[in-house]
């Protein structure tokens, strides 16, 4: 006896955060054919409109977008926004469906998940950590990395559309182990933009062509995403974010608080320093390769 294939049509889903991330994901699911409404604190931003182009509904409120779904999906800037939304006033908990699974994409730190999973679990209503990994680019593309918390049954149900957003999800464990491991991720995220920063500015004091660097290193390795894809936007001093120094700013200061200090953590230090200056040089709406004003400061002071 064959399973019954699952039909995406009587997904019903709300998104929370049209951000470059949430409106991206958001518009994948409507793509895949679910029923998608969603819901931006400004609702005229850019990514609204991605998502209303993609087939999904635009709401007022929160209220409107989450009363008949099941899975409620936010991906917001920060812990305090993610809180607000899932559980303050007029937000999620009040208004969402009894058994809903809340999802959230945001990147907020293993406690404050942990935190959210107890409150929405007195609300009636499930929840997952589900950071995500893979850009901008992989947000569009339905190519993203998902690492997710929460209850395995929770996981399972959802996980059809984890498929519709991601290459990969995988449960990780209990509430809070999704956003453990993101942090884990930032921290390799961060180092390695020292080295693709440093191995840059050397190839520039070479005087070599630095499509070299993706096109002969990205296969050995040293090659990464992070190389092929951000390696020749430095090439180029193209410094739009897909993922903005702010917010990995954000995301080193929640390894630093969720580490207790017990660790010590000095590639994270010394990558937040220079993520530090190079938001001092160049302002706070810049992608993380631009982690390179930092060393052409450098070397601007030597010579």
């Amino acid at each position: 006896m064959t399973e019954n294939p699952v039909k995406l049509s009587d997904y019903k889903v709300a998104y929370l955060g049209m951000g470059i991330m949430g409106a991206a994901m958001a518009a994948n699911l409507a793509r895949k054919g679910c029923q998608v409404s969603v819901w931006n604190r400004t609702a005229n931003r850019p990514g609204v409109v991605v998502a209303s182009e993609a087939g999904a509904q635009v709401c007022a409120t929160i209220a409107d977008a989450v009363k008949d779904a099941k899975y409620i999906f936010s991906c917001v800037s920060d812990r305090k926004d993610v809180e607000h939304v899932l559980t303050g006033p007029g937000g999620v908990s009040e208004h969402a469906p009894k058994g809903a699974v809340v999802i959230d994409t945001s990147t907020i730190g293993p406690q404050a998940a942990m935190n959210l999973y107890e409150t929405l679990k007195q609300a009636g209503l499930r929840f997952l950590d589900a950071p995500v990994t893979g850009g901008d680019i992989g947000a569009k593309n339905g190519t993203l990395v998902i690492m997710v918390g929460g209850e395995e049954a929770d996981f399972k149900d959802a996980e059809p559309l984890f498929q519709c957003i991601g290459k990969s999800a995988t449960w990780c464990g209990a509430a809070g182990s999704g956003q453990a491991l993101k942090l884990c991720n930032q921290i390799f995220c961060a180092a390695n933009m020292l080295g693709l920063c440093e191995a840059y500015a050397l190839a520039k004091n070479f005087n070599l062509d630095l499509n070299l660097l993706p096109d002969v290193l990205g296969a050995g390795a040293g090659g990464s995403w992070a190389l092929q894809n951000l390696g020749p936007k430095i090439a180029k001093s193209d410094l739009a974010p897909g993922f903005r120094i702010e917010d990995m700013l954000k995301d080193l200061r929640l390894v630093q608080e969720n580490s207790n200090g017990q660790l010590s953590l000095q590639a994270t230090q010394l990558a937040e320093e220079k993520f530090q200056e190079a938001k001092q040089i160049g302002g706070t709406n810049l992608g993380t390769q631009a982690m390179k004003l930092a060393y052409e400061k450098q070397t601007a002071t030597k010579n």
